[in-house]
């Protein structure tokens, strides 16, 4: 019976729904996380009696014909790129991005990552870095007599040093954007690669047109909605028990066959 495999791909469907949603809600509070969200689409159809062919040598047309689905299947787990909210820290080097664009990062490796997640502090040696330690382009560092830091909104990165009225420019903070943020590979560490599907990054100020604003002593928190996810989980479930349901007297309508004399 059909309906058994059928039945089947939307257990694995809800399944991967479920797992979409329990990430979400695990990261609730990651700073900079963006949600998820799974799409699905129907499988390839079995045709019983294909629509638009002859139904007589007269020429008669069949209007509709007889076409039987065979299960869903995952498309895409898209990534919902919406702003969080802002949420003031009280610290200095902690940075926000109010718009568009992202933070990047270089790896040990030499690639650049990037990154909304704007928790950094300061490296031995005063570079500007990380939760994990990975300098912050273009690697600017703070002299170890600077008295405060300060980054206005277009990401311009000034320190007041001792015994100096004016402050002292250090370096200038670049956001990159891309055509398509979705295509972004996530690694995990609140960090995305460049792919062929996301398209290059470009590269500009913060607050020129297109990118967004630095917020200095901010973070952005997860724009994952608690009521929505749970709401969704319970959607996901009950489709789950459905599916299960429709396994069940599949079953029961096989046990009828074999059970006739």
């Amino acid at each position: 019976m059909r309906s058994l495999d059928i039945a089947g791909s939307g257990m694995q469907a809800q399944q991967t729904n479920v797992e979409v949603i329990s990430n979400n809600i695990a990261n609730m509070s990651t700073t900079g996380f963006k949600r998820r969200r799974a799409e699905f689409q129907d499988l390839i159809y079995q045709n019983l009696r294909r629509v638009g062919s002859n139904s007589s040598d007269s020429g008669s047309i069949v209007p509709s014909g007889a076409q039987i689905g065979l299960g869903v299947k995952t498309a895409a787990i898209y990534r919902i790129t919406e702003q969080g909210n802002l949420q003031q820290t009280g610290n200095n080097l902690d940075l926000a991005i109010q718009g568009n664009g992202y933070f990047q990062v270089t790896l040990p490796s030499g690639e650049i990552a990037y990154t909304r997640d704007g928790t950094f502090a300061l490296a031995p040696d005063g570079t500007i870095v990380t939760a994990d330690g990975y300098s912050v382009v273009p690697g600017i560092q703070v002299p170890t007599n600077a008295i405060s830091v300060s980054i206005n909104a277009s990401g311009q990165v000034q320190a007041t040093i001792a015994g100096q009225t004016a402050p002292q420019t250090l370096g200038q903070l670049q956001l990159a954007s891309f055509p398509n943020e979705a295509g972004l590979d996530a690694q995990g560490d609140n960090l995305f690669l460049q792919t062929a599907a996301s398209g290059n990054a470009v590269t500009g100020t913060p607050a020129s047109p297109g990118y967004g604003t630095v917020m200095q002593g901010f973070v952005e928190t997860s724009n994952v909605n608690v009521v929505t996810e749970i709401t969704d989980l319970i959607t996901a479930q009950r489709a789950y028990e459905m599916n299960s349901k429709v396994i069940t007297a599949s079953n029961e309508m096989l046990q009828t066959l074999t059970n006739l004399r």
